[in-house]
Formats: C-alpha cells, sequence, structure tokens
C-alpha cells in the first residue's frame, strides 16, 4: 500500500511538471511559426550551387 501512495504522488509531481513545461513554452513562444522551420529543408542554399560555367 506504501508503494501506491509513492507512485500516486510521484505521478502527480511528474503531471505537474508536464503541465509546467507546456505553459513555459507557450508563454515563451514556442509554437509560434510552426510552418517555415519545415519548409526550410526545401530552400535550395545559394552558397552550394554549383558554378555555372
Amino acid at each position: 500500500m506504501n508503494m501506491v501512495v509513492i507512485l500516486v504522488l510521484l505521478s502527480l509531481l511528474l503531471a505537474v511538471l508536464a503541465l509546467w513545461a507546456f505553459f513555459w513554452a507557450i508563454n515563451s513562444n514556442q509554437f509560434d511559426d510552426l510552418d517555415s522551420p519545415a519548409m526550410s529543408i526545401l530552400k535550395e542554399d545559394e552558397d552550394q550551387r554549383p558554378p555555372e560555367d
């Protein structure tokens, strides 16, 4: 029975920690622009083009 109490308290602590991390990410604007990083992989860099002769 003691182990159940410890596990419940540990799971509550983990849930509070996850909730804090979620709200921290929202407040620090981590979810502002979700499309640009995904599209940047498709852009061709100017520096990596072979020289045109």
